[in-house]
């Protein structure tokens, strides 16, 4: 197994089969070995995502207690006035945050209004020096291009599972569809944050599938969020086990490994996990998480700020100091 630095895109599934397989502990220190050749091991960035728009959602995707469909305890809520979310992201800076996600639940951008509110938004973080990143479902290349002037640092499109899987999760749009949004958005320069979940019901196989596709884009995810699911009550799949905590070692371990140069997010499950648990995510390369404020910024449970600094002083990791990129001719 060549795990020599550079960065590959050509990637066959039985490779990938082969890291993701091995011994758990042999495939941590293969891991944790790439990881400090690529990344400072000591350093977490932190980033931290407001749901700008919540609820209300026209998708079906199984996981998410944000569709309009299903009957949740997530209160429907409009778009948020600029200035409040300016002043979210200020004081996520002021936390140690250097990257502030913005996430609205819509099936697609549409040209009105709101997004032209969302392009203030982003005007706004951008002047703050953090790295701004957004999540607003489907996009096309006009969309992505007016992101990208605006300051758009990074934008958020899971593939969620593989493509054979997908349709199990979401009859609302294709896997296609994600692929298509993600193009628009590397073609007008914005850097590109995609990942998956686990714990859906999903293969290994499928695992593997879905990290096949992200290794084998023409560049690979600048981040790599892998999420456990969050069981949300009144969605579908609420009954769900809790997804192994070993099992999310080894996709963080396997993505470290094939995509060297990406920050590997340790993104949902966080709360449900202890610091021990996330101590083993750490070592096997993951170097990103999001954090925030408790009760306020996401529409599923995630530690507080002041948790988050305890562990990672208990772990002896700091936060990431980033330099914000020049974005004005592309990421």
């Amino acid at each position: 197994m060549n795990l020599n630095k550079q960065v590959r895109n050509n990637w066959i599934k039985e490779e990938i089969e082969e890291i993701y397989n091995l011994p758990l502990l042999e495939l941590i220190y293969k891991a944790a070995t790439v990881h400090r050749e690529w990344h400072n091991p000591e350093e977490v960035q932190l980033s931290t995502l407001l749901s700008i728009k919540t609820g209300g959602c026209p998708e079906d995707c199984s996981y998410c207690g944000q569709a309009a469909r299903y009957h949740t305890n997530i209160k429907v809520q409009a778009l948020l006035p600029t200035e409040q979310v300016i002043e979210h992201a200020q004081r996520a800076k002021e936390g140690g945050s250097s990257r502030f996600c913005m996430a609205a639940a819509w099936r697609e951008v549409r040209n009105n209004r709101d997004f032209d509110r969302v392009i203030d938004m982003v005007k706004g973080v951008n002047d703050l020096g953090m790295e701004v990143c957004c999540t607003l479902g489907m996009l096309t290349e006009e969309q992505a291009i007016r992101l990208q002037e605006a300051g758009l640092y990074a934008y958020n499109h899971n593939l969620d599972t593989s493509e054979q899987y997908y349709e199990e999760i979401i009859s609302t749009r294709t896997f296609d569809h994600r692929i298509n949004t993600i193009n628009h958005v590397r073609k007008a320069g914005i850097t590109v944050c995609s990942g998956g979940i686990i714990g859906l019901g999903e293969t290994h196989a499928d695992r593997v599938s879905m990290l096949l596709t992200l290794a084998n884009m023409p560049k690979h995810p600048e981040s790599v969020p892998i999420n456990a699911l969050a069981r949300v009550q009144g969605t579908p799949l609420e009954h769900h086990e809790k997804t192994d905590t070993w099992e999310m070692v080894r996709m963080i371990a396997t993505a470290r490994i094939i995509m060297p140069s990406s920050m590997v997010r340790l993104s949902a499950g966080r709360i449900e996990m202890t610091e021990f648990e996330q101590g083993w995510c750490f070592m096997a390369g993951a170097n990103s998480i999001f954090t925030g404020e408790k009760e306020t910024l996401l529409v599923t449970p995630n530690p507080g700020v002041s948790e988050d600094m305890q562990m990672l002083n208990t772990l002896g990791l700091k936060p990431m100091k980033r330099e914000k990129a020049d974005c004005s001719t592309g990421c």
